[in-house]
């Protein structure tokens, strides 16, 4: 089981890309440092987005999980 306690869902379900992003880049600072935000969407180029987004913002994607129809990411603010 993952080490962490989600703080707040963002679903992003529906939403092309970038909106998914945008929408993680909007909450992110609404939670406090090592908390973890939990993304729902069904754009497979957030696969890709997110961990670029992570790395370029210096916040950490703890994990993602892979379901039909769904895709979920733990982020944790790093900053």
């Amino acid at each position: 089981m993952a080490d962490y306690t989600v703080s707040r869902t963002l679903d992003c379900k529906g939403l092309p890309c970038p909106m998914p992003v945008i929408k993680l880049s909007q909450e992110i600072g609404k939670v406090a440092v090592g908390e973890v935000i939990e993304v729902l969407t069904t754009d497979p180029g957030s696969l890709a987005d997110f961990p670029a987004w992570a790395k370029t913002t210096g916040n950490a994607v703890v994990e993602t999980k892979q379901e039909p129809g769904l895709i979920r990411f733990a982020v944790k603010r790093q900053k």
